[in-house]
């Protein structure tokens, strides 16, 4: 069964009428009529269960998916450890970074942190918009501008040279995650082990 076709023409019931992309894409220019028929056409909702994995080496990247609900975290793998690349949730897109825009093999994997609720965007329905509809290019260089900042962002956080400037760093820029993911993912994430963070987490609450 193709997993586009699943929910038929009431797909959109539970989300006001239209796939939840299009405000996305709206919040950076007007659309026409006819790239949010495409959008409709081609995008999907699709539950996730916790602790599953979304894409992987052995699960080709067909698509990115924007998160509605929910929690998810990139990883490669180092012998038998995951170290975590990035976490994202509500209202951010989640993929295999490496073959975002090219159908190749890729050492990465996205794995559910919670439950989540996403919209499952084709890569083949990003590129048919790029192709056809000059405003799908503006909006693709305004989301790109937005992905770029977050990976200068990681990139910066994870040459910080102590654990110190890391934790205090992650605090002013993703304080959401704190109280959310688990700290072996932040952990990961920010380059130190969890018993190092877990200090820095309890000398931080003296503090305060």
């Amino acid at each position: 069964m193709n997993i586009e076709n699943i929910y038929g023409d009431k797909k959109w019931t539970d989300f006001g009428g239209e796939s939840p992309l299009i405000a996305v894409f709206k919040s950076f220019h007007d659309l026409s009529p006819e790239i949010k028929d495409v959008i409709n056409e081609q995008t999907f909702p699709v539950n996730f269960a916790k602790n599953k994995h979304v894409a992987s080496p052995l699960k080709r990247n067909k698509y990115i998916y924007l998160i509605l609900k929910g929690a998810v975290h990139g990883y490669i793998k180092v012998g038998n450890n995951k170290v975590t690349t990035w976490i994202a949730a509500e209202n951010e897109l989640a993929g295999t970074i490496r073959n975002l825009w090219e159908d190749v093999p890729t050492d990465e994997y996205v794995e559910t942190i919670e439950n989540v609720l996403a919209i499952a965007v084709p890569h083949s329905m990003t590129n048919y918009l790029y192709e056809n509809f000059l405003i799908a290019n503006y909006v693709g260089r305004k989301m790109t501008e937005l992905y770029i900042k977050g990976a200068s962002e990681r990139a910066l956080l994870a040459r910080l040279p102590t654990a110190q400037k890391r934790y205090q760093r992650l605090l002013l820029t993703y304080p959401h995650l704190m109280n959310r993911v688990p700290l072996k993912y932040i952990a990961s994430f920010i380059g130190m082990r969890l018993e190092t963070l877990s200090r820095l987490r309890s000398k931080t609450a003296t503090i305060e």
